[in-house]
């Protein structure tokens, strides 16, 4: 009997061991959280990791082959402050129907940023390009961009159509849509995405999120690690916002988004706080042959927010480009 005891209370030492080292490597780096539920979130979507070496930089990026070999390729790009995780909902509603390549832009997330280096629209553009050619040369695919990623989206479709044979626009920056409070922010040179504490932090989230159901929870120590986190990215945030949000760069995606040709989806939230949905219009004005999704209940992130709707709104243009408008 006594040794029969052994093996659980050796067991559980085993168990105490474990949850120490974990506390300990928590408490070195609280930031390993984060990362944790990244991981489990992509793993959930069916997603895996690589890195590859495009344009100058070491990309890290999450893929998925799909079920059919042949299928259609779909890049996504996050927009400012985000990263590829922003989009792990909508691939897990899309499958394996496509093969799809989600990264972190160069000079975000875990992507590789350089001192002195630019990363407004033209030049993530071009990496854009480079990231495609890279892996799917050959080959054009349907870019989706969000927000920021919408601006080098435009640019990309534009400047590069070789390589993007379709284009997906979700509640994209580039165009002088309706005052809000936070496009008056940014041209009077703040940050309203900017976070150093947890007050900031929350109203980061507030102004993204419509939908209080898809607001993410972030606990301690997870909060404080990413406040931590955006604090040092700061001046780095500062910098590209400088660019996209207020210099003349800023209205470049619209000024050539006259010049796409392939088949457009526009899709917006009716109550983005933060890119107002009359840049919707701006935008389809610009782009006649596009197909217009308005979203109601949702804001900014509406990959995240209504990721069931965004997917059913992109396999209607990678399936048949269809036009004309749409609302929900």
């Amino acid at each position: 009997m006594a040794r029969a005891l052994r093996w659980p209370r050796a067991a559980a030492w085993v168990i105490v061991a474990i949850l120490a080292l974990a506390a300990i490597a928590v408490w070195r780096d609280p930031f390993l959280l984060v990362r944790g539920e990244f991981a489990r979130q992509r793993v959930a979507a069916g997603l895996s990791s690589g890195t590859v070496q495009a344009a100058g930089h070491r990309w890290t990026y999450a893929w998925r082959d799909a079920d059919v070999p042949g299928a259609p390729v779909i890049v996504m790009v996050h927009g400012f402050t985000g990263s590829k995780e922003n989009w792990y909902p909508l691939a897990r509603e899309l499958g394996g129907r496509y093969r799809l390549l989600i990264p972190d832009l160069p000079g975000w997330g875990a992507s590789e940023r350089k001192s002195g280096a630019t990363y407004g629209f033209p030049e993530q553009a071009a990496n854009v390009d480079a990231f495609i050619r890279a892996l799917s040369p050959g080959t054009p695919v349907v870019l989706l961009g969000h927000s920021m990623g919408g601006g080098i989206a435009v640019l990309a479709a534009t400047r590069y159509p070789q390589s993007v044979a379709k284009v997906g626009l979700l509640d994209a920056a580039g165009v002088r849509f309706k005052d809000n409070q936070f496009g008056l922010d940014v041209l009077a040179g703040k940050n309203p995405f900017g976070v150093d504490d947890e007050a900031s932090l929350q109203r980061y989230i507030d102004i993204v999120f419509h939908d209080a159901n898809a607001k993410p929870w972030l606990p301690w120590p997870a909060s404080t690690a990413l406040i931590r986190k955006r604090r040092a990215d700061a001046a780095f945030e500062q910098g590209v916002l400088d660019r996209i949000g207020r210099s003349a760069e800023s209205l470049l995606p619209g000024d050539e988004a006259v010049r796409i040709r392939q088949p457009t989806l526009l899709l917006w939230c009716r109550q983005d706080a933060v890119i107002d949905a009359s840049a919707l219009d701006l935008y389809a004005q610009r782009i006649p042959q596009a197909r217009k999704v308005l979203l109601e209940g949702c804001g900014h992130m509406s990959l995240m927010e209504r990721p069931r709707e965004v997917a059913d709104a992109v396999v209607a243009l990678v399936e048949n480009g269809e036009n004309g408008t749409h609302a929900e």
